[in-house]
């Protein structure tokens, strides 16, 4: 068989690895992989190489697996500060800033850092720093 390949492997690779973050059961599937090739007989430092991931991390894995089978591959809850806005405003603020900021009442042409501050302040009462609300933009706006 010929050898396939894949044009700009780094941005189909960034792509692929957001669809496998994106949820609880493609981090589970990503998880399920890992141990079924440790099974199939390549380390943990080979299967790291594989999936992208780091050789502990997969030794974390098969030592799950083998203390709890299944269930210890599922998804605990995640440490962290909570979210600051809800699934319901993050998505308003999304097709917010789709539109104009005129639109919302703001003198700028196009949204920023600083006038998205100023928007959550004034529309959702929340205080974030610029740096978040530059990347809280740069991701809604993607």
């Amino acid at each position: 068989m010929r050898r396939l390949n894949i044009t700009n492997t780094r941005t189909n690779e960034q792509v692929i690895w957001r669809e496998i973050l994106r949820s609880r059961e493609s981090r589970y599937d990503h998880r399920l992989h890992g141990v079924l090739s440790v099974c199939r007989g390549l380390s943990c430092y080979e299967t790291a190489a594989v999936w992208g991931r780091s050789p502990r991390s997969v030794e974390h894995w098969v030592r799950r697996y083998e203390n709890d089978g299944l269930r210890g591959l599922m998804e605990k809850g995640r440490p962290g500060r909570p979210a600051v806005l809800s699934s319901a405003e993050l998505a308003r603020l999304q097709r917010q800033l789709l539109s104009d900021p005129v639109r919302c009442g703001w003198p700028e042409r196009r949204w920023t850092g600083q006038v998205l501050r100023a928007h959550l302040a004034r529309d959702y009462g929340r205080a974030l720093g610029l740096r978040q609300c530059q990347r809280l933009l740069r991701r809604l706006s993607a």
